[in-house]
C-alpha cells in the first residue's frame, strides 16, 4: 500500500472531520437562530398587544413601542438571512462530501492502467465523471446564488 495512498486516504478522513465539525456549528447555529425566533415573535406579540390595547397612552410611549417593534422586525429579518446563508452552507457541505467520495472513486479508476480496464470499469469512470460534473455544477450554482444574495444585499 503506497505511500500516497495512505495521504490520500488521511487527507480524506480529515476533510470529512472537517466537514463534521462544520455541519455541527451550522446546526448549532440553527437552533440558536430557531430560539431567537421564538423570543423576537413572543416580545413583537406583547408590543403589538401594548399598541393595541394602550389607547391612552402618551404618544411618546406608543412612538417607543412602534420602534421597538421595526427594531424587532429587523433582528427577524437579518435571521432570517443568516439562517438562509446558512442552508446554502449545508447544502455546499452535502455537496462538497458527494464530491470527495466520488474524487476517491475515480482515483481507482484512473489508477488502473486502461489496457487492464473491463468495459464496465470504463463504463463506470465515464459516470463518476459525469456525475463529479454534476456536483460541480450544483456547487457553482451555489457560488453563484450566494454572490448574487451578496450583490443585493449592498
Amino acid at each position: 500500500y503506497p505511500t500516497w495512498k495512505h495521504t490520500l486516504a488521511r487527507r480524506a478522513r480529515e476533510a470529512q472531520m472537517k466537514r463534521f465539525c462544520k455541519a455541527q456549528a451550522i446546526q448549532r447555529r440553527l437552533e440558536e437562530i430557531e430560539v431567537t425566533f421564538r423570543d423576537l415573535e413572543h416580545q413583537g406579540i406583547k408590543l403589538e398587544k401594548l399598541l393595541r390595547d394602550e389607547g391612552g397612552s402618551p404618544a411618546d410611549q406608543k412612538t417607543q413601542w412602534m420602534n421597538q417593534l421595526l427594531y424587532l422586525v429587523q433582528k427577524k429579518n437579518s435571521l432570517m438571512s443568516e439562517e438562509s446563508d446558512l442552508m446554502i452552507a449545508v447544502q455546499e457541505l452535502k455537496l462538497e462530501e458527494q464530491q470527495g467520495h466520488l474524487d476517491q472513486k475515480l482515483r481507482c479508476y484512473v489508477n488502473k492502467e486502461e489496457s487492464l480496464k473491463t468495459p464496465e470499469e470504463k463504463a463506470a469512470e465515464q459516470e463518476i465523471l459525469a456525475q463529479l460534473l454534476e456536483v460541480v455544477n450544483k456547487r457553482n450554482v451555489l457560488i453563484h446564488i450566494q454572490e448574487e444574495k451578496r450583490l443585493s444585499e449592498l
